[in-house]
């Protein structure tokens, strides 16, 4: 279907669940006791009331999983950072650095969370879902500070060479920055992905790679004592490499977010559900996008040219219906009706051709 369908679509069918009397009573009783027994008797209702109670409880858990990871991190931090202190092992001040850097990253995705709760408004029509977005980059900013600033503390280190003290501690440190970051990094992205977000499931990656920066900080702490200096700046010149890898992967996720990407095996499971609603003659345009960890659609069928508005309005309920149950984590679709072409019709949508720019 062509682009200029595109400016017909704010005109028609409102989503379902956005509108008329069930809306504005499960809104209005949604915190009530038979709201929550309902809830539970019916769990796959896509009442607003219920919509919205899903949305805030995946923002309540992603604000969960940022601070149980920022207290986790913040003591791997401080543990590491006295034994640095004590030391002067560059390879785990830089590991140290970063993993400071990597518990603070939980201050702009609170914000985002926090934001991303509140309703939409007359300027900002589709919520604050995209201060997500925001956040993921303000992270992928902190990664590539962080790695500047370990691979320039390395540098020095190499041009100006001093010994490792207390070895054991730095191997000590070195373990617990590992365990500390393995486990932010499973927690991280296992509740990233169940909700959706690209920003937390990139702050997931970015612990990982922590973790494994901190088990390299074990061969600097072996060579020197081995009494071989240059292992440690080495050791951190290596822990730099891996900070620029997670940079590039977590950039890649946050830059594909904010251009509305998405996985292309969602659009195939969207079009197959619209095929099987009944009355749906062809799909036509599709389009989803992630606001947040949320994804909202919009999509124009095609339907009997002859049907009436009351029939056309049923039909795009059910697309509608059948594209909530099919695709995970959706929150809202606008379904569009055009009627079937009929033979020497011209295209009703030929008024909006001038419209059209190349």
């Amino acid at each position: 279907m062509s682009d200029r369908h595109e400016h017909s679509h704010s005109h028609h069918h409102t989503p379902a669940h956005e509108h008329g009397p069930g809306h504005r009573h499960g809104r209005k009783h949604r915190h009530s006791l038979r709201h929550r027994v309902g809830h539970l008797l019916a769990p796959h209702s896509h009442e607003t009331a219920d919509k919205v109670d899903s949305a805030l409880e995946s923002s309540a858990r992603g604000m969960r999983a940022l601070w149980v990871s920022l207290a986790v991190l913040g003591a791997t931090a401080l543990a590491q950072a006295a034994v640095v202190a004590v030391s002067g092992s560059v390879a785990l001040l830089g590991d140290t650095v970063h993993n400071a850097a990597d518990a603070l990253t939980a201050v702009p995705l609170g914000i985002a969370f926090v934001l991303g709760r509140r309703a939409a408004t007359r300027r900002f029509t589709y919520g604050y879902g995209r201060a997500e977005d925001l956040a993921g980059l303000v992270i992928v900013l902190t990664i590539a500070a962080s790695a500047a600033f370990a691979g320039w503390t390395a540098v020095d280190r190499l041009l100006d060479p001093r010994p490792v003290e207390h070895v054991p501690a730095v191997a000590v440190a070195a373990l617990v920055g590992f365990a500390g970051n393995e486990w932010v990094a499973r927690y991280r992205m296992r509740v990233g992905r169940s909700i959706g977000s690209a920003a937390l499931v990139a702050d997931g990656l970015h612990a990982r790679t922590d973790g494994f920066t901190s088990l390299a900080v074990l061969l600097g702490a072996g060579g020197s004592a081995l009494g071989w200096q240059p292992a440690d700046p080495i050791v951190g010149l290596a822990i730099t490499a891996a900070i620029a890898l997670v940079l590039r992967d977590a950039a890649r996720e946050v830059f594909r977010r904010v251009m509305d990407a998405v996985d292309p095996a969602l659009v195939d499971r969207a079009e197959r559900a619209l095929t099987e609603v009944p009355g749906v003659r062809g799909v036509g345009e599709l389009r989803l996008r992630w606001i947040g960890h949320r994804l909202r659609a919009e999509v124009a069928v095609v339907v009997d040219g002859d049907a009436t508005v009351r029939e056309a309005h049923r039909i795009a309920v059910d697309a509608e219906h059948a594209l909530l149950h099919a695709v995970p984590r959706l929150t809202a679709a606008l379904v569009h009706a055009d009627p079937e072409p009929a033979p020497g019709e011209s295209d009703p949508h030929l008024p909006l051709a001038h419209h059209i720019t190349a």
